[in-house]
């Protein structure tokens, strides 16, 4: 059976799946795994115990459940969580949204698919619009999300050395290029895999020059402001009409009910609403029934502020502790941890790949995550040409501290075996 060109880009192994395939095998198995590697939140009980009481609540209201499993959303989701978003949104910010700026996807990973293939891609002379990534390291996922090859390009970043072992990304605007073949620009902030988080200034800047040019500039906030506020940095929560933000329920602890939510013109978002009802006919409902509440409370706000991110950052601080301890003496520099839920590792001068080291510490027990997965949008001489790309690793925290602490020691003992070979 012949695939098209489209089916063929399909039929073999991305990276993100073989990644998941591993992390599947992992908990599939009989062995102890320590799973840092994966972006799976934390289980956070104050959080697991309200969506508990919320299921118990719907499950015991017929009308309620009837809505839930019974009942199709429109494409653009659920009206009810639209309108009571919209409204808490207003409430804190000085964005004045509509419903009608707001789209509710099966998760962030479909919206970014949407959008990404909506703007970039063949235009109508046969040209190609690409997305660009104004800084790199970035998402794993974006890598295999565009139905054309190459919708992506990347900008290298300009890096920062602190005395102390870290040293931070920043967008390098002086090599920056917004040409006519740019569709739109996207960044994440945090970025998964760095905990980077590009500041107000940069933010300003970036939207300032997509702006100049009409295109969109595209703003990830799966682990973000306004929620869920995975950010320990000095940061506001931005948007105008120049601007698509992105934001998720899944790092707010529902991360299996796959809600995302996108803010944005009120065009782009009947754009979404219809490609919805072609892929998926309607949104699912579970997500954003659970959150209903919360939103309507100002909850989904208040409890980033005062319970998600305070338990990521005390984690976060535990295990650059443990880290900093177990790689003394080494060439190593850890990224400022800025937000998310992942230590970023650089090992200069690593006598082998982060491929290399990811396969020896599977072995012993431990699963991060490569670095090279996380450069979309370079080509394979540019990657060759920044050794970078091979010399780094993600390690999630988001674990059992213990089970953190434990695979930061294998890390360590594995990562010098290698330097004093």
């Amino acid at each position: 059976m012949k695939l098209s060109q489209f089916g063929a880009k399909f039929s073999s192994q991305s990276g993100i799946q073989v990644l998941m395939d591993d992390l599947g095998a992992a908990l599939a198995g009989d062995s102890e795994i320590l799973m840092l590697g994966g972006g799976n939140p934390a289980h956070i009980p104050a959080v697991e115990r309200y969506f508990q009481e919320r299921i118990q609540a719907i499950a015991s209201s017929p009308l309620a459940l009837r809505k839930l499993i019974g009942t199709y959303d429109p494409p653009q989701g659920d009206q009810a969580f639209i309108q009571a978003l919209v409204e808490m949104l207003n409430r804190h910010y000085d964005w004045n949204l509509r419903p009608e700026n707001v789209a509710l996807t099966n998760g962030s990973q479909s919206a970014f698919f949407m959008l990404f293939n909506m703007f970039g891609g063949r235009d109508e002379e046969g040209g190609l619009r690409q997305i660009l990534l104004p800084v790199t390291p970035e998402y794993i996922g974006y890598a295999d999300a565009g139905i054309e090859s190459r919708l992506f390009c990347a900008n290298k970043p300009s890096i920062e050395l602190f005395g102390d072992h870290t040293f931070k990304y920043h967008i390098d605007f002086a090599s920056l290029q917004l040409n006519e073949n740019i569709a739109a620009v996207c960044v994440s902030r945090p970025t998964n895999p760095s905990g980077n988080v590009i500041t107000d200034l940069e933010l300003e800047k970036l939207a300032a020059r997509a702006r100049e040019v009409d295109i969109p500039l595209i703003v990830d906030a799966a682990y973000g402001l306004p929620f869920p506020g995975l950010v320990y940095t000095a940061a506001k929560a931005h948007w105008d009409e120049g601007i698509i933000l992105s934001l998720s329920l899944s790092k707010f602890g529902l991360p299996a009910a796959r809600t995302g939510i996108v803010i944005a013109r009120e065009d782009i978002v009947q754009a979404l609403s219809r490609i919805n009802a072609i892929l998926n006919l309607a949104t699912n409902s579970f997500g954003s029934m659970l959150a209903l509440e919360l939103a309507q409370r100002d909850e989904l706000l208040t409890l980033a502020a005062q319970c998600i991110r305070p338990y990521y950052r005390a984690k976060a601080e535990k295990a650059q502790e443990t880290l900093h301890q177990v790689l003394t003496g080494l060439p190593y520099h850890l990224h400022r941890v800025e937000g998310a839920m992942f230590l970023w590792l650089w090992l200069e001068g690593l006598p082998i790949t982060s491929q290399q080291l990811y396969e020896r510490l599977k072995e012993q027990g431990v699963l991060v995550v490569p670095g090279h997965y996380f450069f979309p949008g370079l080509d394979e001489a540019q990657k060759q040409a920044w050794p970078h790309c091979r010399e780094c690793i993600r390690i999630s925290y988001a674990q059992d501290d213990e089970k953190v602490r434990q695979g930061l020691m294998i890390i360590g003992r594995e990562v010098r075996k290698l330097y004093q070979a």
